[in-house]
């Protein structure tokens, strides 16, 4: 059962004096318009209805009834193998509309056509030809539209408006409540569930499984990834329900070799319809490898089973970027971020830390929020790290340095935890860290622990323009 929450004061969602919204949307700048979008309800908190969103879109035209598309869903993973999707159905001509969340440092991010989001200019557009629709539903509903509401609204807009040929659509939370769900999908991708947002999704993987198996459609089609027998029960349950056709990991498609690369890996995989060997992704471990699989697969199967032309996948995952997922952004010592945020993405990266890196000293920066398994991301890499920087991020739901050190002390002990009163200065001591160990040449810093704290190294150390 999902938590009801009452809508949060401006004061938590919008800290910092941010510009107030323009009283006139038609005149609304990119900042004004943000401002607007976060004094609404957040992300991070949700109320179990699709009636808004389904309200606001009718009164749009349903734009997304329009398009055919591809969900996925899953505890970790997601924006991976959406991107994943969409570049190999782009490598085939097709035009595609990407929507994932969160976003890493822009929230322009997170609707992309033709592999490139959109700029400051049309995403303003967009929400000025939909704000009268907005204030509308608003005004006829006791509980005003979200900003992932509203963002999905503007999302579905975009892509009808484009018009693109298939929408890959990232969901935000859990499934069967999310706004992304308003559109049913032609296509349902479920990755490996684990825990994650309990307060929300329910305490056992058992009832975060239902919730996210209810994106399957009724006489759609599901691609599983790799599941735990109980939450292939409860899948197979939905199945049966809605008798969608089905294609699961390593039964009807998987990763059959996988092999360590400059860059990545290389994949031999076999999908629903053709073998595929050498298959080069530029993404570290194999969590990604699994996911490359699954990407495939829906592709395929949303090809009607056909398989994918060798030329299609070099060039659709040779295209692939996957920001915030080990991504390296400085050399020297050599920094990596990674978005893992609950404990089974701190185990995958912690795998692919040992696989993919020769590090041999590795200092790991971490700040987490306040609502996270705090003990299940630190322990899975204490294996790996030889120091840690505790710090928080700029989250308003950041966990207390205090509090996280505390957690880290425990399982580090103290000669190994560092405390940094600001995220600058974490990834400052990190860096120092790093280039004062003998083995400076192969030293390195991991910044990691949520999405927020990957976007906000990003941020920090790239200090790009470039909102990939």
């Amino acid at each position: 059962m999902l938590a009801r929450r009452g809508p949060v004061s401006v004061g938590d969602v919008n800290p910092g004096g941010i510009q107030e919204p323009a009283s006139n949307p038609a005149t609304a700048t990119f900042e004004q318009v943000v401002a607007a979008l976060m004094q609404r309800w957040p992300e991070s908190r949700i109320d179990p209805s699709l009636d808004r969103i389904t309200e606001l879109l009718n009164l749009l035209g349903a734009p997304h009834l329009a398009l055919p598309v591809i969900q996925v869903t899953g505890t970790n993973g997601k924006s991976s193998t959406a991107r994943m999707i969409a570049s190999l159905l782009e490598a085939m001509g097709l035009r595609t509309g990407l929507y994932t969340s969160p976003h890493l440092i822009d929230v322009t991010e997170r609707i992309e056509i033709d592999g490139k989001p959109l700029d400051r200019d049309a995403f303003t557009q967009v929400w000025k030809d939909i704000a009268p629709y907005v204030a509308m539903t608003d005004e006829q509903n006791g509980t005003p539209l979200s900003f992932f509401e509203v963002l999905t609204a503007m999302a579905y807009a975009s892509f009808a408006d484009a018009p693109v040929d298939v929408a890959v659509v990232e969901v935000g939370m859990g499934g069967r409540w999310d706004a992304t769900s308003v559109a049913p999908a032609q296509v349902a991708v479920v990755l490996t569930v684990d825990l994650d947002h309990m307060d929300y999704l329910g305490e056992t993987v058992v009832d975060i499984a239902r919730e996210k198996a209810a994106i399957i459609a009724s006489d759609g089609i599901a691609v599983i990834g790799r599941q735990r027998r109980e939450v292939i029960e409860v899948i197979s349950e939905r199945l049966e329900l809605t008798h969608a056709t089905a294609f699961w990991q390593e039964r009807d498609f998987e990763v059959t070799h996988r092999e360590v690369a400059v860059g990545g890996q290389v994949l031999a995989l076999r999908g629903i319809d053709g073998e595929y060997v050498d298959v080069f992704v530029p993404a570290y471990g194999e969590h990604q490898a699994f996911n490359t699989a699954c990407a495939i697969a829906a592709v395929e199967a949303f090809l009607g089973g056909k398989s994918l032309d060798a030329g299609v996948i070099e060039e659709g995952l040779g295209a692939l970027r996957t920001p915030g997922r080990l991504e390296i952004v400085r050399r020297g010592p050599t920094v990596v971020i990674d978005s893992a945020h609950n404990p089974a993405g701190a185990r995958a990266l912690a795998a692919a830390l040992s696989e993919s890196f020769a590090f041999t000293h590795l200092v790991a920066v971490v700040a987490v929020l306040d609502d996270k398994d705090v003990q299940g991301i630190l322990l899975p890499l204490a294996d790996v790290v030889d120091e840690i920087v505790v710090t928080a991020n700029h989250s308003p739901r950041a966990l207390g340095v205090d509090a996280l050190a505390a957690v880290a002390v425990e399982i580090f002990g103290s000669e190994r935890v560092e405390v940094a009163a600001s995220f600058a200065d974490a990834i400052d001591t990190a860096v120092r860290l790093a280039e004062e160990a003998d083995t400076y040449a192969a030293s390195g810093v991991i910044i990691t622990g949520s999405v927020v704290s990957a976007g906000q190294a990003r941020a920090l150390l790239t200090k790009s323009q470039d909102r990939t």
